[in-house]
C-alpha cells in the first residue's frame, strides 16, 4: 500500500488511553491497525491517526506517511482525514 491510499483503521488504543501491558505508555493520538493487511511479523499493519482530536473506535482516512524504525521489523503508517492539510 502506498502513501495516499484510503484505508480503514480499527482503533484499539484510543487517544487518551494507556498501553494494556505498559501502564506508563500514554497514547496522545488514536492508534490502531489496518484489518487484513499483514506485516513481516505476521501482525496487522499499525497506524497512528492524526487530525482527529477525540477518542474514536474506527476511522477511514488516507495514508500520509510511513514510519520506518531501525529497531523493529514493523513500520507504522500515519493516517489522516481525507483532504486535511497538516502543518
Amino acid at each position: 500500500m502506498l502513501n495516499g491510499s484510503l484505508v480503514n483503521v480499527i482503533i484499539d488504543r484510543p487517544l487518551g488511553s494507556y498501553h494494556p501491558e505498559h501502564p506508563d505508555l500514554y497514547y496522545p493520538v488514536n492508534y490502531g491497525y489496518i484489518e487484513g493487511t499483514l506485516t513481516a511479523d505476521g501482525e496487522e499493519e499499525d497506524a497512528y491517526i492524526l487530525g482527529v482530536e477525540k477518542p474514536i473506535s474506527e476511522f477511514v482516512g488516507r495514508v500520509i506517511a510511513v514510519i520506518h524504525r531501525q529497531d523493529d521489523v514493523e513500520q507504522k503508517w500515519v493516517v489522516a482525514p481525507d483532504g486535511i492539510v497538516l502543518q
